[in-house]
């Protein structure tokens, strides 16, 4: 088993989406589902490129496809806590770009939950990778952390 990941605080974040829960977000044990938090960290992404680019990819030729997630836990959420997903960039790629995601409660500094969302850039008509659009690339280097 790898080690526990540290837990990341606001301050590592540079652009913050919030999201409110919702009832049917808790399960039979009172808490946020886990399959939640990754629609959290996929709207917190598109609230990211639509406030850089607008509604980008709904006719462009290049659309970006989710290829991997990840989370770690610390903390439950539950209805009717308020919630601001972090959002950064660890790497950036060709036609790929990997973002780092933290979930905070309500006024809390340390994330309940973080994890990872990967992009992989593609032509549409041909499903095959792409590099990253150099307005989509510019938006994302002003969350790019080292």
């Amino acid at each position: 088993m790898a080690p526990r990941k540290q837990r990341q605080t606001r301050d590592d974040y540079v652009f913050f989406h919030g999201i409110e829960t919702r009832w049917k977000d808790n399960d039979i044990y009172g808490h946020v589902n886990n399959v939640e938090y990754y629609s959290y960290f996929d709207t917190a992404v598109a609230a990211f490129l639509i406030s850089k680019l607008g509604l980008y990819f709904k006719d462009s030729p290049v659309i970006a496809y989710v290829i991997e997630t990840g989370c770690t836990y610390f903390e439950s959420l539950a209805f009717p806590d308020q919630v601001k997903v972090g959002v950064r960039i660890v790497k950036l790629g060709n036609s790929s770009v990997q973002y780092e995601l933290a979930i905070f409660k309500n006024d809390g500094h340390e994330a309940c939950a973080q994890g990872h969302f990967v992009h992989v850039y593609v032509d549409r008509a041909s499903d095959t990778p792409t590099p990253i659009p150099d307005d989509v690339r510019a938006a994302m280097q002003t969350i790019t952390v080292a």
